[in-house]
């Protein structure tokens, strides 16, 4: 059997992994400010994590959710206290699209409207609802076609505002920073009034922090900097350090109905025992704000870089936009020949989603061979 080609693959086949550096099979070295898609969030082979994981896994890695698994209570418990939502309630499932499917269906039983407001270059998954709230046409099949979804563009709120008046939207969804769409920071101020509207309207607000939560920005959720709750929140990536898992963070305004929501896999033995030591390594290693110190770095010395048309982002989710397409300067040039793994947002921005230890010492190295690229 073949498997089913959906990937660009580079040459490179990583075998190990420790903090922000991973290897090869052959032995080479790379400095890593990607995070496999922004999910490594402590580091490769972080020792408390892998303790964490090894004696869960030694115990019991997986019994269903018809019986108590008193971990889940844990992981709630410190991730309420560490995000500043106590008072909500958790839905643990196992990917960003899945958080966001259920995070959708929960807004359309509240209020019975089925419309949603979703915002340009925006990305939400790839599943059925998770893609048609994401602009991005050529993801979206025939079968995906049936949801009734408005975009309209980040940071404008007079459109919102006309929209929203309409009465007939359930939910509005919003990253906490557009990641596919090139790492765009809604304004403080966009995103204040965006929750007036929403309460006025009483239409479900929902804040996609799956790329942008739990710690990456600086604060936990990026949707902090603007002093705002959020009636929804959907975790994933960074939760687990690698192992599949997510979240639905919901506030105290929704009522539980016995079945129906529903998972198999979420909220196994195994995947809570990683997601607490990940919440207690954040903690206890003061990672959230070392993102906050180390992405002021980058975002300076990386503005102060000649042949750069923008920098964009918040703590360690930053944008790097030229005015050329960037292929050869990231895959050939940083990739290929100064050993650094990045991402890419489009044709023209590079994105830098490392582990939240990246030191000072590495980002200064990661400066250094940027240059060299340029």
């Amino acid at each position: 059997m073949d498997l089913f080609k959906v990937y660009s693959l580079f040459p490179i086949e990583i075998v190990k992994g420790k903090g922000c550096h991973v290897w090869d099979k052959n032995g080479v070295e790379y400095l890593d400010l990607y995070g496999g898609h922004a999910v490594i969030s402590v580091g490769h082979a972080h020792p408390e994590y892998v303790k964490a994981i090894s004696e869960q896994v030694a115990k019991l890695g997986f019994y269903s959710n018809s019986v108590i698994n008193t971990l889940q209570q844990t992981l709630a418990d410190k991730l309420g206290a560490m995000c500043g939502y106590n008072d909500y309630s958790l839905f643990l499932i196992n990917s960003g699209a899945e958080a966001n499917e259920n995070a959708l269906k929960l807004a359309s039983f509240y209020n019975n409207r089925n419309k949603v407001l979703s915002f340009k270059h925006s990305f939400h998954g790839r599943t059925s609802a998770a893609v048609r709230v994401t602009d991005i046409p050529k993801y979206i099949a025939p079968i995906n076609e049936g949801l009734d979804v408005t975009f309209v563009e980040l940071n404008d709120i007079e459109a919102v505002r006309a929209e929203l008046q309409k009465g007939i939207y359930s939910s509005v969804i919003i990253e906490g920073i557009q990641g596919i769409g090139g790492i765009q920071v809604p304004d403080d101020q966009f995103m204040r009034d965006l929750r007036e509207e929403c309460t006025k309207t009483d239409t479900v607000l929902i804040l996609d922090e799956i790329q942008s939560g739990y710690g990456r920005s600086g604060k936990f959720f990026a949707h902090q900097y603007a002093g705002i709750k959020a009636d929804i929140i959907t975790v994933a990536k960074g939760i687990c350090n690698g192992l599949p898992m997510a979240g639905v963070i919901i506030s105290p305004k929704f009522t539980p109905v016995v079945g129906q929501l529903g998972t198999t896999f979420g909220g196994n033995h195994l995947a809570c025992a990683g997601a607490c030591a990940v919440l207690d390594i954040l903690k206890n290693e003061n990672m959230i704000d070392n993102a906050a110190k180390v992405g002021a770095y980058l975002l300076d010395e990386l503005k102060k870089i000649d042949g750069i048309k923008e920098v964009r982002g918040r703590g360690l989710m930053i944008g790097v936009e030229f005015e050329q397409p960037i292929k050869e300067i990231r895959n050939d040039r940083l990739l290929m020949q100064q050993h650094v793994f990045t991402g890419v947002a489009g044709t023209n921005t590079i994105r830098l989603l490392p582990p939240l230890c990246l030191s000072m010492d590495d980002a200064k190295e990661f400066v250094c061979r940027f240059k060299k690229c340029i």
